[in-house]
């Protein structure tokens, strides 16, 4: 059997289902499902999430959850050593996995590449989006100094995960390092299997300027007759979330749902009949596979590489395929297809294992 760890600071929301608080990203989602799916298996499972209240040691299903430091804990400056570095490293101690499993573009990375330097334990890193592998990281990383143990962690990881062919040639491009590419993966509930009715064009996603939830309601604008539900809470801007949140009410045909939890958001899947995604860049949406894994075809302004996948770069584009997809419902066998053969817990889970055991060896 496998010890993993998996380093998920924000990941407590979602493996623990806590509808109170509004967080729910993408990378935390696929940590939450990996993590599960491990321990279902027998294998030792830990996990690593920041203090949202639960207790210094948890455990949920299978997963042992040990707390770190408070997301806000600390004074400017002298916080990067105490209480963020100082618990970090206290808690990948007790862990004490065999391999160390982090996801997205942050300075942990290289904190966690020294660690298992010292310790003799196995790093593995995965991308959560297209810029994780740009030699700017799309601006997600904000310090020098940050950046500067992201890159070190990359080169010192023992294998780096990609979710497409696009992450694996900027790795390459920008590290010199060869990504394995395993696509995430997602497990339908019951609901899905016995969705009823399907009368909504879907939007789901964070409130923040990159996702461009505008344009979601120019699509609404543009196709009155049509009914659009929009579900997503603020990011540290929670000025687009109000200009959002009004505008959506003055358009009739729109519902706007705010934040929900994962699991609360799921029933929207089962109604939906088109997913409309708006963003910027994305890796591989959970959203994509959560609509895929339905028969539920997606419309989107980003390419992920998935033959199924419709794109359009324009709101007249968007407004052509929606229409389209809800003219001829026939198109989303071969979305379920292609999750069945792509994104089936099982065949990640035989991918993860190989990459896991070849870190071991």
């Amino acid at each position: 059997m496998l010890s993993l760890c998996f380093v998920a600071p924000t990941a407590w929301p979602v493996l623990a289902h806590d509808p109170n608080i509004p967080l729910a990203g993408g990378a935390d989602v696929q940590q939450a499902i990996l993590a599960r799916l491990f321990a279902a298996k027998g294998n030792r499972v830990s996990m690593l999430c920041h203090d949202f209240g639960q207790p210094a040691l948890a455990r949920v299903d299978g997963v042992e959850v040990h707390r770190i430091f408070a997301r806000n804990a600390g004074v400017p400056v002298v916080r990067f050593v105490h209480p963020r570095l100082t618990s970090m490293w206290r808690a990948l101690k007790a862990a004490n996995a065999d391999i160390y499993y982090f996801r997205t573009a942050a300075m942990w990375l290289g904190v966690l590449a020294e660690f298992c330097r010292r310790h003799g334990k196995g790093l593995v890193f995965a991308g959560a989006s297209d810029k994780d592998f740009e030699p700017d990281m799309g601006g997600q990383i904000a310090l020098a100094r940050d950046r500067w143990l992201y890159r070190r962690g990359i080169e010192r990881a023992g294998a780096i995960v990609a979710q497409n062919e696009t992450q694996r040639a900027s790795c390459l491009a920008t590290y010199g390092r060869e990504a394995i590419v395993i696509p995430s993966c997602y497990v339908p509930p019951a609901s899905a299997a016995q969705a009823g009715s399907r009368d909504i064009v879907l939007w789901v996603g964070t409130l923040r300027e990159g996702k461009r939830p505008e344009l979601l309601l120019d699509l609404a604008a543009r196709l009155p007759p049509r009914r659009f539900v929009m579900i997503g809470g603020p990011s540290a801007n929670g000025a687009l979330y109000e200009v959002m949140r009004a505008r959506a009410a003055r358009l009739a045909n729109v519902e706007f749902k705010g934040f929900l939890p994962v699991h609360e958001a799921e029933p929207w899947f089962d109604r939906a009949r088109v997913l409309v995604n708006t963003s910027q860049y994305e890796g591989m949406p959970n959203t994509f596979m959560q609509a895929w894994a339905r028969g539920v075809p997606t419309v989107a302004t980003v390419d992920v590489g998935a033959p199924v996948h419709r794109v359009a770069m324009s709101i007249d584009a968007l407004a052509r395929e929606v229409e389209f997809c809800l003219q001829n419902p026939g198109v989303g066998e071969a979305c379920r297809d292609y999750f069945n053969r792509t994104h089936s817990s099982a065949e990640v889970m035989r991918r993860y294992e190989s990459v896991f055991r070849g870190v071991l060896a």
